[in-house]
């Protein structure tokens, strides 16, 4: 059987002239905060994937520990990482199927005409669908020991004509609890607990369920209002609770949330039996 240009390689000279070789590199990302750079490449029998090349120590950390992460994890919502090699330069790049879409993260000047905007004016089933597919995946995550850092909507990228999510980047998720070694954890202060920021705080799957809050109440809003929600007085009630700054008051693990949210859908209050 031929070996596969990129699945069943160790080791190359540099990463994009390489995948010139191979394939037709499409799109490119080079200018990201993450010191990762990263390629589209359609091989020439026409499968498109996804090749993410750390270039900082930072960026190769990220990568290992993300190794690690997709070797725990598995669900159809998380674009997994299949394969990496190494580099001549010392440097190592993953290998991740490729996924159409387009990132729900929408700066400023977007706010209302990106693609958060288009996803927030969708029919209200596809959006409880995205929510649903979002809590799916992190009872995988939670089932593996693990728990979320650095999610935002950055990492949400939805497929308008499959109707699909994935999740891509989520390099920071780690084995938890654990206790935070540093002043605080990488994350958008949109979706960060109050725990993730004080050393000494003690990371656990609590921090899970805040995370999802605000994802939840993002996947919710209204395009048309600044703050209009599309969730029933139980949905936005559940946010309220895995959102509180006491982590004994939030919900206790995603599958507590989870259940509440799926109670929610007939207006079955969150502390329901």
């Amino acid at each position: 059987m031929t070996p596969h240009p990129l699945l069943d390689i160790a080791e190359v000279a540099r990463t994009e002239p390489y995948l010139r070789t191979v394939g037709e590199v499409f799109r490119a990302f080079r200018d990201q905060d993450s010191g990762c750079v990263s390629y589209g490449v359609r091989l020439a029998d026409g499968e498109r994937w996804f090749v993410k090349e750390g270039t900082t120590d930072a960026a190769l950390r990220a990568l290992n520990r993300a190794w690690a992460f997709h070797r725990a994890v598995r669900h159809p919502v998380i674009v997994p990482q299949l394969h990496r090699f190494a580099t001549g330069d010392g440097r190592t790049a993953a290998v991740m199927p490729w996924h159409d879409g387009e990132l729900l993260y929408s700066p400023a000047r977007l706010r209302h005409a990106g693609p958060l905007a288009r996803f927030q004016a969708l029919p209200l089933p596809r959006v409880l669908r995205a929510v649903d597919q979002l809590l799916d995946a992190h009872l995988a995550v939670e089932a593996a020991g693990f728990v979320a850092v650095d999610l935002y909507d950055g990492a949400f990228l939805y497929d308008f004509d499959a109707g699909e999510l994935h999740l891509i980047d989520l390099d920071e998720y780690r084995p938890g609890p654990f206790v935070l070694q540093a002043d605080r954890l990488p994350g958008s202060r949109r979706f960060m607990a109050p725990e993730e920021w004080r050393r000494g705080s003690t990371i656990d799957i609590r921090t899970t369920v805040h995370a999802l809050g605000p994802a939840i109440r993002l996947l919710l809003s209204a395009a048309d209002e600044e703050h209009g929600r599309r969730g029933s007085a139980a949905r936005l009630t559940l946010v309220e609770r895995a959102t509180r700054p006491d982590p004994a008051e939030r919900f206790t693990t995603v599958a507590e949330l989870t259940a509440a949210w799926r109670r929610s859908a007939h207006g079955v209050p969150d502390n329901a039996a």
